[in-house]
């Protein structure tokens, strides 16, 4: 935490010299001060707030390159004549626990075409999602387990 708060303030620190006040400003800033402090990180002795930067940065990369695929997929049977859709509703078995990772697991499975959460089990255990093109269903299954939920827990563990 002591990391993070260093860097929003190197960040501030950035805007001030460069005296322009904007966006665009600060994250330079920011990923000029987390660059700074990554090479410093022995000092700090605080490797936990750099691997959770890098493994959302992950994340991110990884539900945008999902997002764009779905937008395709969905995109090209819009506009093709036959019809690709194998539409199924699934239970994924959960492995996130707490209600911000079982409501962001939901919410970005939602976001991406194709997809979107029903419900959740009374235990919350399992999350039930529609999905318009489901070949192979213990196969889909294994891309939300090891894809969206294995890297959204480990930006939030």
């Amino acid at each position: 935490m002591r990391s993070f708060l260093l860097n929003i303030l190197l960040a501030f620190n950035w805007v001030l010299l460069y005296g322009e006040i904007n966006a665009k400003t600060f994250f330079e800033g920011f990923f000029i001060s987390f660059f700074l402090l990554y090479l410093a990180k022995d000092i700090f002795n605080d490797d936990k707030y750099f691997s959770k930067i890098i493994n959302w940065m992950k994340f991110l990369f990884y539900f945008i390159k999902e997002l764009i695929k779905a937008n395709l997929i969905v995109g090209y049977d819009i506009i093709t004549p036959k019809d690709y859709m194998q539409p199924a509703i699934l239970a994924i078995p959960l492995d996130a626990k707490t209600d911000i990772e079982i409501t962001l697991l939901a919410n970005f499975i939602t976001l991406t075409p194709g997809t979107l959460s029903l419900d959740i089990s009374d235990d919350r255990k399992t999350l039930y999602i529609h999905a318009m093109y489901v070949d192979n269903p213990d196969k889909f299954k294994l891309e939300i387990k090891n894809g969206i939920e294995k890297k959204l827990l480990e930006a939030l563990r």
